[in-house]
């Protein structure tokens, strides 16, 4: 006994046990449930999740303003704390220093170890940054 696949047409190889085959391939036989699926949920009432047939009397569009690349970048919002108060960043070198030790310290902390990565290159970029800045030595 051969059947034709129901979605392409091709035939499709009965083995005789159990229930003959209506698809050729998974993907087949998906299509075939999504268009059933589809018409059925066409067919019902729109107030029960079907389409409404009127024709579309009206188009809506949106214009998207970019930023362009010559304006200057937005000003740096304030981070806060995951408790809702307002971070401060340190005020002189002395804090600075003090800061990074502490962080030097935390770095095992399972708040920080996870994005241990992140923070590592956050500190590189900002080595970068103190280096390119720096004057020359005398």
């Amino acid at each position: 006994m051969e059947r034709t696949c129901a979605w392409c047409g091709k035939p499709v190889a009965y083995s005789g046990r159990g229930r003959p085959p209506r698809y050729c391939s998974a993907a087949h036989r998906r299509r075939g449930w999504e268009l059933r699926t589809a018409q059925e949920r066409a067919e019902r009432p729109v107030d029960d999740g079907g389409r409404d047939r009127a024709p579309v009397r009206e188009v809506v569009q949106r214009t998207v303003v970019l930023q362009e690349a010559a304006q200057a970048p937005p000003a740096p919002r304030p981070a806060q704390r995951l408790s809702g108060q307002p971070y401060t960043l340190p005020e002189d070198a002395v804090e600075w220093v003090e800061a990074l030790a502490a962080l030097r310290r935390e770095v095992t902390h399972p708040q920080i170890y996870p994005f241990r990565e992140q923070v590592a290159r956050a500190c590189e970029r900002a080595a970068l940054a103190l280096r390119a800045g720096a004057p020359e030595p005398v």
